[in-house]
């Protein structure tokens, strides 16, 4: 299309651009050196990313990089004739448009000298297949649109929402023997961009997409549905396909009572937590811990969703869903009266429940607020169980129902929290702020930081691997953080892979005051890395932006890289309650200049102060 053809020439000019000049417009001041290396390899192309066995997501462009050896910023290279500007230590990336095809043919060349050292390289990339209309075909039906295709269980008198692309200007409709058809209605809305483009880009340009003029959508009746037949009908031509979709129904009388663990294939490997979300594998919202029971109310593919309260449900795996008994009563009832013990460290919330239902904590500026789903308020008393001056008040309210909620209202900023289960009781522990000296905002303090990876772990042009790195990073930050007073501890000491429980479980464990991750950053397919790289970082627990904010303001400070901000992460390293935490991308490992300063004793050591500076700026106001 002509659109397309424009934007990935303004995209490949503005690459070449910031390659050959080193510069990214709004970046600050303070840029990187990177010093010619002392040793000098033979030249020759490397291809780092793409590796053969990946599939590119994009249709419309895609970055390559990688090296002509170690010190060899001497080289000329090209790519399919345009020139690529190659870095002091060898390094180079590239962006580059796509054919419309499955296989992507990179012809590059690299020379060095007048006359003198050249290779040439063929390197062949595979590309996602996407569907492309059958020549000559007046009706077709896209068989890759189907949305959803999976099997499904809903009660009768609920619905579900169809999608499918067809031949624009079509009749479109989905046969059910028995049940007639369903109309399909062109769905008249702007297109949507790529997840990656939606997430992590910066142009918001790419947004805004025309309609898709071939897309089609409908409302399905919940009903048995099996080998549905969809009908794209254009004049006297017909396009049939078979729709991948099983429907059945649930009695709504009858919907089972499940009991939720996260290690039903009893492998030991455990946080005790089931995580909920508001679609079908969707992003967190919901924490219930091991034996949290619910009613179920539906099934999608490999999910099942808990009806938590009459309007409010939580999708889970299914994998981690254990049906009860036949008979057994769904969970609810009445929520008694409550009482708060003080400790030296926290305070713990004792709730009476009759079963163990599902719950969720909303976070405050200075409050917290248990939501307990399917009981009513039975609460004669709330006991303070002395004059603790954190918790200055408590209270409750019934919004729904079917929906319980329990205030504490702070006398100073929420610091962290936890819950679990004691019997019938549902205990939340409330965590006191720490006692900072705002002239020594780190002393006395306890930091955990963890190097980001293993497993996995981004790759830069030159090799450099994303946990060695962040290690390096980790322990110079350290030393900086020690120096201050603080007491610190990292995740990982080696490069043996950990997994991403055990890293907060560690923090939690140790009582740490705050949690801070480090990564070195890589974009998705699709997405334009010279436009799209800098220094973020990312938060999940409202406490938490303020440790990010202080945390990003001393990175770009340090780094001198372009700001991207700060972001609310679904990041496993950001989500424990019991302690502020940010996750940190301060630099892209895809980006040459970049790479060189995370291979760099000074690279190094600019990101360690960045996070050493960013945590006792937090601190400090904290203490103010």
């Amino acid at each position: 299309m002509l659109n397309d053809s424009l934007r990935h020439m303004r995209l490949v000019r503005a690459a070449l651009f910031v390659a050959a000049t080193g510069a990214c417009a709004g970046a600050p001041r303070r840029v990187a050196v990177m010093p010619a290396p002392a040793t000098r390899e033979p030249l020759r192309i490397a291809v780092i990313y793409p590796d053969t066995a990946d599939v590119i997501q994009s249709h419309d462009s895609t970055f390559l990089f990688g090296n002509v050896g170690v010190g060899r910023g001497d080289a000329a290279l090209s790519i399919n004739g345009q020139p690529i500007p190659v870095q002091a230590n060898g390094a180079w990336i590239a962006w580059l448009p796509l054919p419309d095809d499955t296989i992507a043919r990179f012809q590059i060349v690299a020379r060095a000298g007048v006359g003198a050292e050249q290779r040439e390289t063929t390197f062949v990339a595979r590309i996602a297949p996407h569907f492309r209309p059958p020549l000559n075909a007046v009706a077709w039906i896209d068989t890759t649109s189907f949305d959803p295709g999976d099997s499904l269980a809903f009660p009768a008198g609920e619905g579900i929402r169809l999608s499918v692309r067809a031949t624009p200007g079509a009749r479109v409709r989905l046969r059910i023997e028995g049940h007639g058809s369903i109309p399909f209605a062109p769905d008249t809305l702007p297109d949507e961009p790529a997840w990656g483009v939606r997430a992590f880009g910066t142009d918001t340009a790419a947004y805004r997409l025309p309609p898709a003029r071939d897309r089609y959508v409908a409302w399905l009746p919940a009903q048995l549905v099996c080998d549905a037949i969809v009908e794209v009908i254009v004049g006297s031509d017909t396009a049939r396909a078979v729709w991948p979709l099983f429907v059945d129904t649930l009695p709504r009388a009858q919907l089972p009572v499940v009991v939720l663990n996260d290690d039903t294939a009893h492998t030991g490997k455990t946080d005790s937590l089931t995580v909920g979300k508001a679609v079908p594998y969707g992003t967190y919202n919901w924490f219930f811990p091991l034996g949290t029971t619910a009613v179920t109310s539906g099934i999608w593919g490999s999910q099942t969703r808990l009806q938590l309260s009459r309007n409010v449900v939580a999708w889970v795996n299914s994998a981690d869903v254990v049906p009860l008994a036949p008979g057994t009563p769904p969970p609810g009832g009445h929520v008694g009266s409550v009482r708060l013990i003080a400790g030296p460290r926290s305070l713990v919330l004792h709730v009476p429940l009759p079963s163990r239902v599902p719950y969720q904590i909303e976070e405050g500026d200075r409050t917290l607020t248990l939501r307990l789903y399917g009981v009513a308020s039975d609460i004669n008393w709330m006991q303070h169980g002395g004059t603790d001056p954190y918790v200055t008040r408590m209270g409750y309210a019934q919004p729904v129902a079917d929906e319980t909620t329990i205030t504490l209202s702070l006398a100073g900023p929420v610091w962290g929290y936890r819950a679990r289960w004691s019997g019938r009781d549902l205990l939340l522990e409330v965590r006191r702020p720490p006692a900072i000296d705002p002239r020594h905002p780190l002393a006395g303090r306890t930091i955990v930081l963890d190097p980001g990876h293993p497993p996995l772990g981004a790759k830069g042009p030159t090799g450099l691997w994303e946990p060695v790195a962040t290690l390096a990073v980790a322990q110079q930050a350290k030393a900086l953080l020690e120096r201050a007073g603080a007491t610190v501890l990292l995740t990982r000491t080696d490069s043996a892979p950990i997994d991403l429980f055990p890293r907060t479980h560690f923090a939690e464990v140790h009582d740490a005051d705050v949690l801070v991750s480090i990564h070195a950053n890589a974009l998705p397919d699709g997405v334009n890395p010279f436009v799209n790289n800098g220094t973020s970082v990312y938060y999940f627990h409202p406490r938490s932006a303020a440790l990010a904010r202080a945390l990003d303001r001393a990175l770009v400070a340090e780094l001198g890289v372009r700001d991207l901000g700060i972001g609310r992460g679904d990041y496993a390293l950001a989500r424990n309650p019991w302690m502020p935490s940010a996750l940190c991308e301060g630099l892209f490992m895809m980006i040459p200049q970049q790479e060189a300063m995370l291979a760099s004793p000074e690279g190094r050591l600019r990101y360690a102060r960045g996070i050493a500076n960013g945590i006792e700026e937090f601190l400090r106001e904290m203490a103010r």
